[in-house]
């Protein structure tokens, strides 16, 4: 990503729009990192602590600083009506 920021998606196999955004990005050659929180409870907690609720999907956009530590820039809820702000902190059209 060319604005250096790192995209972390909280996703859950049976939600169906976890599935399209996935979908949408992996055609898109987006890197991110998956965050599948029926596999692991920490992320489910993590998820509660970024949003302040369980939904998904949950796009979390970092930034690394200095030392490495990544720092939270902004974060949305959904996917269809938060598309074209994703795609725009992505560089993407």
């Amino acid at each position: 990503m060319e604005n250096k920021l790192e995209l972390e998606l909280y996703t859950r196999p049976t939600c169906s729009d976890c599935q399209a955004a996935k979908k949408y990005i992996a055609i898109e050659g987006i890197q991110y990192a998956n965050k599948d929180v029926s596999k692991n409870p920490s992320l489910e907690e993590d998820l509660k602590k970024i949003s302040g609720n369980r939904i998904v999907p949950m796009f979390a956009f970092y930034k690394r600083g200095l030392f490495g530590k990544k720092k939270l820039v902004k974060h949305f809820i959904g996917f269809e009506n938060n598309k074209r702000e994703i795609m725009s902190l992505l560089n993407k059209k």
